[in-house]
Order: C-alpha cells, then structure tokens, then sequence
C-alpha cells in the first residue's frame, strides 16, 4: 500500500479518536497503520543509506553502513546470534 492512503487513514483516525473515540477494531486498524508506516519509512531509509559513502582517512569512498559498523560495531539485528 502507498504511503499516502497510510498517512490519510492514520490521521483521519487520529482526528475521529480526538473527536469521539474509536472503536476496538479502529484502534487496532490505527496501530496496523501506524507500524506499515514506520516499516515502509525504514525500508526508504534504508534505501537512501545505500546509495551515500563517506570518504575514510584513507581518501577511500566507503559505504555508510560499512562505516558506521566499523566505527561503532554492528547493532544487535546484524549481529548473528548465538
């Protein structure tokens, strides 16, 4: 689903909860919203990231991402479990 649609249906709810209140089955339509928003908002996020290098002390173009985890370590979610 487009982002927009997302965006018109999660403050039309938010409007009618300030209005009147939702129902259970409205509240729970707002928090699906809400988290299909912040999923597509990382995955363009993310997107962005992959296409920006930084310049390394080498003079060397590198990857964002390859730098950020050299400089401060892999976050929990890309470390592998053990």
């Amino acid at each position: 689903m487009p982002v927009d649609p997302i965006i018109e249906r999660i403050n039309e709810l938010a409007r009618k909860s300030r209005a009147e209140g939702l129902t259970d089955e409205e509240r729970l339509e707002q928090q699906r919203l809400r988290r299909q928003y912040i999923e597509a908002f990382r995955r363009g996020l993310d997107a962005t990231l992959d296409g920006v290098f930084v310049e390394d002390q080498n003079g060397q173009a590198v990857p964002i991402k390859e730098y950020m985890r050299e400089r401060y370590g892999a976050k929990e979610k890309d470390s592998p479990k053990a």
